[in-house]
């Protein structure tokens, strides 16, 4: 599902949905002589950056990972500091979010953060739960293994309840249970930092989405560069298992 908007020069194609793996708050503040925690909380001026640059591009959705299931394995500082973050950011951020009429949500296992880290989720998602403008979802303590074992867990639930059959199962019916399976379809991932890998994030949703890796440490990624990666997914043929030929087909 893509949306289009009309620049000065010609129609654009707009991502409805993007994803981002924010890497390389760590590496940009130990280039700078600075401790680890200094760089994620550089990162989060990108988060208002790109938050701001969806909106004006007419993104519907935009999803950022901020902190997989295998990120507790980091140093124990290190968490500490990324939990005071999410902290900050549900109690200060989430109001110029609202005020944005931004939907704000939450993927992932919640249920090992602290009782007041989830109230204060529970919290924020509520108040900016009729929001109409880019939903804005963060991928805490996720992975997507996880998201499609979860899922599946659900369906073998519902069989063994007797509300849905075997045969009932299908690839609709999973992505279902799965998270974000309210939203468009993804449409573009983003991964900063340098790595060209999806690190277990959004594994089932990424199926054809178009993937764009730069070296540019998140710190340093800004709306110019959100604006670029649009850019480039805009250059892209997605063919879907068709041949190019088909698709221009398609189009005319």
């Amino acid at each position: 599902m893509t949306t289009h908007i009309v620049s000065l020069d010609k129609a654009q194609k707009i991502p409805a949905h993007i994803a981002i793996i924010m890497d390389g708050n760590g590496r940009w503040a130990q280039a700078q002589g600075k401790r680890r925690v200094t760089g994620h909380k550089a990162g989060v001026e990108s988060v208002r950056a790109v938050v701001k640059g969806a909106r004006k591009a007419g993104v519907k959705a935009l999803t950022l990972f901020a902190f997989s299931s295998e990120n507790w394995q980091r140093p124990e500082k290190e968490v500490s500091v990324l939990m005071d973050l999410f902290m900050y950011v549900l109690t200060r951020e989430v109001k110029r979010l609202h005020k944005n009429n931004i939907c704000f949500q939450v993927i992932g296992d919640v249920s090992r953060f602290s009782d007041k880290l989830q109230k204060s989720i529970k919290k924020s998602e509520q108040l900016t739960a009729n929001n109409d403008g880019l939903i804005l979802s963060i991928a805490a303590n996720y992975g997507g293994r996880w998201d499609i074992a979860n899922a599946a867990k659900i369906l073998a639930s519902q069989v063994k309840n007797s509300e849905i059959s075997l045969e009932d199962i299908d690839e609709k019916l999973l992505h279902s249970q799965t998270c974000l399976a309210e939203l468009p379809a993804l449409d573009l991932l983003i991964r900063t930092g340098g790595d060209y890998r999806i690190s277990n994030f959004l594994l089932w949703q990424a199926a054809y989405a178009e993937l764009y890796f730069t070296d540019i440490l998140w710190p340093d990624f800004d709306e110019e560069q959100f604006e670029k990666a649009i850019d480039v997914f805009d250059q892209r043929e997605r063919r879907y298992g068709q041949t190019g030929e088909q698709v221009k087909q398609a189009k005319e």
